[in-house]
């Protein structure tokens, strides 16, 4: 039987299974969607520190970039703020190899959202996020996020977020645990993760 012959009498059969069923109702949505903080910024260096990340609050990002990565090989997307690119560090522009990401010392990024809440960071391939993959080769993370790009809640995040882009929700380093449950950093992602929280 062709592919084309099976796939139709595959999807009739769905289709007389499925029978005449009412459409989808709508899902009720009743839950808090967001909630006052005394301070989102305060809330979010909390929570993404307790994930074993390492949080600065900076007024300008520039001067730690500098401080933390001098004398290191980095990579970055291709429209990351020129400011950032200090002549202090050997940066390595996108596109790169997986080789050349596994053998560099880091990455440097920026996000399209963080979650206080929960102490999340959200990429979405956006501007100076680039490729998925350039936050997962390296063992080491640095990540500039912006006061203003902190939402309170993750209702409150997903709003501002393009849900068609390929997200990806950071907690803290990459880990996992085994069955003894025995907690090991840099399995699937880097083992270190440094976020700049830059005040508005």
């Amino acid at each position: 039987m062709a592919d084309s012959a099976a796939k139709d009498v595959i999807l009739g059969r769905i289709r007389t299974a499925l029978g005449n069923r009412p459409a989808a109702r709508p899902i009720p949505r009743e839950y808090q969607r967001s909630r006052p903080f005394p301070s989102v910024l305060d809330l979010f260096a909390e929570r993404v520190a307790d994930y074993r990340a390492i949080v600065h609050r900076v007024d300008d990002p520039v001067a730690m970039v500098r401080s933390l990565l001098a004398g290191k090989r980095i990579a970055v997307p291709p429209d990351l703020p020129a400011e950032w690119l200090v002549p202090e560090v050997t940066w390595l522009h996108e596109p790169l190899s997986n080789a050349d990401l596994d053998g560099c010392d880091g990455v440097l990024t920026g996000c399209a959202a963080g979650i206080a809440e929960t102490g999340t960071i959200v990429l979405d391939g956006g501007v100076a996020q680039g490729r998925r993959v350039i936050t997962l080769l390296p063992d080491y993370h640095l990540c500039v996020v912006r006061a203003d790009q902190i939402a309170g809640t993750v209702p409150e995040a997903l709003e501002r977020l393009e849900p068609t882009r390929p997200l990806t929700f950071i907690s803290g380093p990459s880990a996992t645990s085994d069955i003894e449950l025995d907690r090991v950093e840099g399995v699937h992602g880097p083992r270190t993760l440094e976020v700049l929280i830059v005040n508005g």
